[in-house]
C-alpha cells in the first residue's frame, strides 16, 4: 500500500483521512506510538528520504482539493490531541504547512533519542505548537502567509 491514511481532526472537530505517502511498515501503528522520530526502526529506507525531502506530504493535496485542508494554517492533529486544540483554533481549517511548522520543520529530528516520543511531544512539542497556532489565527494576513509559505520551502531546501 502506497498511501497511507490517517484520521486527523480538522475544522469544527470534523474526522478525516489525511493522506500521505506511506514511510513505515504496514501496521506499524499497531507495534509503536504515535509520535515517530527519525531513529524509528518501523521508518522504511525510502520513507526516511520521503520524511526527510517533506515528498511523504505531496498526497495532501488531494486532501486541499477535497477541502479538508488549506494551504497554510494549523497542521491537523491526531484524535486523541483533539482536547488540546484551542476553539478559536478549531474553529478555522486546518493546512498543509503552518506557523508551527516553521519553529519545528523537522519533529522527527528533536524525537530522536528520546525514551519516549510520545511523553515528550505531548509534554514539550504540543504545548509549542498550541502557542504558535493560537498566535497564527489571531494575526492571519496575506504576509504572515506568504512568510510562512517561503520559509517553509527555503528552510526544506537548505536543511542538511
Amino acid at each position: 500500500m502506497l498511501i497511507y491514511r490517517s484520521k486527523r481532526v480538522g475544522q469544527n472537530g470534523r474526522i478525516f483521512e489525511l493522506l500521505k505517502f506511506r514511510t513505515m511498515i504496514p501496521n506499524a501503528e499497531l507495534v509503536g506510538g504515535s509520535s515517530t522520530a527519525d531513529d524509528d526502526p518501523r521508518i522504511t529506507k525510502i520513507g526516511r528520504f520521503l520524511r526527510k525531502t517533506k515528498l511523504d506530504e505531496l498526497p495532501q493535496l488531494w486532501n486541499w482539493i477535497k477541502g479538508d485542508v488549506c494551504l497554510i494554517s494549523w497542521r491537523p492533529e491526531s484524535p486523541e490531541y483533539l482536547s488540546t486544540i484551542p476553539d478559536e483554533v478549531l474553529r478555522t481549517k486546518p493546512g498543509i504547512i503552518g506557523y508551527a511548522t516553521l519553529w519545528n520543520i523537522d519533529e522527527g529530528a528533536t524525537l530522536k533519542g528520546k525514551e519516549n516520543p510520545d511523553k515528550y511531544y505531548e509534554e514539550v512539542i504540543l504545548l509549542r505548537k498550541r502557542e504558535l497556532e493560537l498566535y497564527y489565527v489571531r494575526n492571519k494576513s496575506f504576509i504572515l502567509d506568504l512568510t510562512i509559505l517561503t520559509k517553509t520551502i527555503w528552510r526544506i531546501i537548505t536543511r542538511s
